[in-house]
């Protein structure tokens, strides 16, 4: 027989004990504060991308309601801006060399955030979505003041920052999309040859440059030649936007 009692169900058994039902899991004992669900939001973009982050699968992580989740953020949008910022602040401010020069700074600056979104994949979007976001201002804001350490005249500064800008989301969004376009756990070097086989095999008459840039397909690293293509750009800005220095007297 079932007895109901304060709310919950026992089953009487034929030895005259009390069973209960199996108990839901412990709800957390740490304090729900913004800077967890944001951790927990991270981990769970990282793992199953934007389409991946939902309340209901954060409330799962963080064992807790969604309404204890919206009582910190208010919703999807927020949440994803929390989390690039969370992720782009350690990228910009990590590192910093007083000593440096601008274009070594700008050289490092730009390999942390390229590692940044090689790690995490959906952050080149999120800092592209919005670009009154406080994560794309940081960044824009660090390159800027490095294109006027160069000593780039105003005129000149927008440009330049956005050069470079626009390089560096660019290139480390098409390799954190190049990778995630791979199935897990793909081996790189197989599929870099797989493709410069492909690359060799096109007609030569149609393709000449693609045929002959096969073999540096197969053996490149994706750093060295996003940092090889930033010198390309940085070589641009000093030669076409400084001024040269005035000859001492």
């Amino acid at each position: 027989m079932f007895v109901k009692l304060t709310g919950m169900l026992f089953h009487l058994c034929q030895n005259g004990r009390m069973a209960t039902r199996t108990r839901r899991p412990d709800r957390r004992e740490e304090p729900l504060t913004r800077g967890r669900i944001v951790g927990a939001a991270v981990e769970l973009l990282d793992q199953s991308g934007e389409g991946g982050l939902t309340f209901r699968a954060l409330a799962e992580r963080l064992a807790t309601g969604p309404g204890a989740i919206y009582w910190h953020v208010s919703g999807k949008g927020e949440l994803l801006g929390a989390a690039a910022q969370a992720v782009i602040s350690d990228a910009v401010r990590a590192g910093s060399d007083g000593d440096a020069t601008p274009e070594d700074a700008v050289r490092a600056l730009a390999l942390r955030v390229f590692d940044a979104i090689d790690v995490h994949p959906w952050l080149g979007t999120q800092l592209s979505v919005n670009p009154l976001r406080s994560p794309m201002l940081w960044f824009f804001e660090s390159l800027g003041r490095q294109v006027r350490a160069l000593g780039v005249p105003p005129e000149g500064e927008f440009t330049a920052a956005s050069a470079l800008l626009n390089y560096i989301l660019g290139v480390a969004g098409q390799n954190a999309a190049n990778a995630r376009a791979h199935e897990p756990g793909a081996d790189r070097d197989e599929f870099l040859a797989t493709v410069a086989a492909g690359w060799a095999g096109l007609d030569p008459g149609e393709y000449p440059f693609t045929r002959s840039a096969a073999g540096r397909l197969r053996e490149h690293d994706d750093r060295e030649e996003f940092l090889a293509g930033l010198d390309l750009i940085l070589a641009g800005i000093t030669a076409r936007l400084v001024p040269p220095a005035e000859p001492r007297t």
